[in-house]
């Protein structure tokens, strides 16, 4: 197995890890709603993405409650 030839230096190991700092993460706003979206990613409160719907978010609300409504009825 093979050894290192020469002690890195501090400085040489400094200057190979100065780009492993955290970087601020870069937000965009929903056109649509305003809220804060990362880039290129769909809106998580409206569904909305390049003018598009793309997450039918409002049937999903409303199968969650009618699966709610049925689960009630069968409980009772």
């Amino acid at each position: 197995m093979g050894l290192p030839a020469k002690r890195r230096t501090k400085q040489s190991k400094r200057e190979r890890a100065a780009h492993f700092a955290l970087k601020a993460i870069t937000l965009s706003v929903c056109p649509k709603c305003k809220h804060a979206v990362k880039p290129h990613r769909i809106c998580q409160n409206c569904g909305y993405y390049r003018s598009r719907d793309i997450l039918k978010l409002a049937s999903r609300d409303a199968r969650k409650t009618k699966r709610k409504q049925k689960k009630d009825k069968k409980s009772e």
